[in-house]
């Protein structure tokens, strides 16, 4: 029987448009076939032999003629193309009214109210940047005045970057924490993100320091359902912060996304049961949003190294799910999340598992969530259908 589930986000590597991504911009993306053309191929001899390259409509990875795993492709129902929107509907929660997003700043009644609760003196920016662009940009400016760097991009975020030498980490939290207490309403965006930075030599770099204060979730979810069976929640990366903490019973902050990989396998250690759910964001953060093609590609294959020794390591009551959030093609235009298919991949190395079982095409990321919980025997979800039946030959 399945006793741990061990799911892994690959943040940003989406597969390829949707069919409505035109309405969102980004017709004619595709994170991974883009990202191995750019490269002039990759290795990927562990998420080719689960059926990476099997999956219908993958373009750039070869198939295997036995895939060990079982492998789909999975739409996004939501209105949305975000973290926080593909990681909710994975659990069960169906976006349908789009989070508030500020194309032109946000408004100024909204950060005078922000300067009142947060005692800060003013702010610099309010506009949408690239938050690795803006710190040149602003950095001087801000070390004289002190003021932070208020900025948001094509998703529901309110970012605020500072100095760690002018605010300290810690501070810069708790003035997220006042931001995200007046975000409410019509303002309730998707995420407050505090954005630390320090200066080395001639220019400003970020830290790992980084966290996220997001929305509560608009309803219960996989993990409340997991955690009110009993069941063990651990989150490793931003994976609490996504969830606002709601479902979790223990969690790991991460600084890359080899430390996700550790903490995840040292999960694996410590927790005989429940669910190990693991967010690895460089991809999106430090590859897709640079548009930075090459280290996106030397991302995966540095992934896929560990994950041969996590499959390694798998036990017959493990059960290993693989999959991603949305796009963020790094050869698309701008700098922006792009709205598409995302690849999911089961491993078991249990007698009833159907390797090689091709799962097609899902219409929800919910059908992850569905199946997890049908495993577990908890409350089903409003979304989703589950993939039980069809990874195993019998209920385990």
């Amino acid at each position: 029987m399945v006793e741990r589930v061990i799911w892994i986000v690959l943040d940003s590597v989406g597969m390829g448009a949707l069919p409505d991504a035109g309405a969102f911009g980004d017709e004619g993306a595709n994170t991974i076939a883009h990202t191995v053309k750019a490269c002039g191929g990759l290795e990927l001899p562990h998420l080719r032999s689960l059926g990476y390259g099997n999956i219908d409509g993958m373009e750039g990875i070869q198939p295997v003629p036995a895939p060990i795993g079982a492998y789909g492709r999975l739409m996004e129902c939501s209105q949305g193309k975000d973290t926080t929107i593909g990681h909710w509907e994975m659990t069960g929660i169906d976006t349908k009214v789009p989070f508030p997003t500020y194309p032109n700043g946000f408004p100024e009644e909204l950060l005078e109210q922000f300067l009142k609760r947060s005692g800060c003196r003013g702010y610099l920016g309010n506009c949408v940047a690239s938050g690795t662009q803006i710190i040149q940009e602003l950095g001087e400016e801000h070390l004289k005045t002190g003021y932070p760097i208020i900025y948001t991009s094509a998703d529901s975020v309110f970012q605020i970057a500072a100095c760690e030498s002018v605010i300290a980490p810690e501070q810069l939290y708790a003035i997220c924490r006042c931001a995200r207490e007046l975000l409410t309403g019509s303002h309730n965006v998707a995420r407050v993100i505090a954005r630390p930075f320090v200066k080395e030599g001639d220019v400003f770099v970020r830290t790992a320091n980084r966290r996220d204060f997001s929305r509560m979730p608009d309803e219960e979810n996989l993990l409340s359902y997991l955690k009110a069976a009993g069941k063990t929640v651990a989150a490793v990366g931003k994976i609490e912060d996504i969830f606002a903490g709601m479902g979790i019973t223990m969690a790991v902050h991460t600084k890359d996304n080899m430390d996700g990989m550790d903490q995840t396998l040292a999960y694996r250690k410590k927790i005989s049961s429940g669910l190990i759910f693991t967010n690895l964001v460089e991809f999106d953060s430090r590859w897709g949003h640079r548009r930075d093609a090459k280290g996106y590609g030397a991302g995966l294959e540095a992934f896929d190294r560990r994950l041969g020794e996590l499959m390694a390591d798998m036990q017959e009551t493990d059960l290993l799910v693989i999959t991603a959030d949305h796009g963020c093609d790094p050869c698309y235009k701008g700098t922006d999340h792009t709205r598409e298919y995302v690849p999911v991949l089961w491993y078991g190395k249990q007698k009833e598992f159907q390797q090689g079982k091709n799962l097609h095409t899902g219409s929800t990321f919910a059908d992850i969530g569905q199946t997890i919980g049908d495993l577990f025997g908890v409350k089903a979800l409003p979304i989703g259908t589950s993939r039980r039946e069809a990874l195993f030959h019998e209920y385990v």
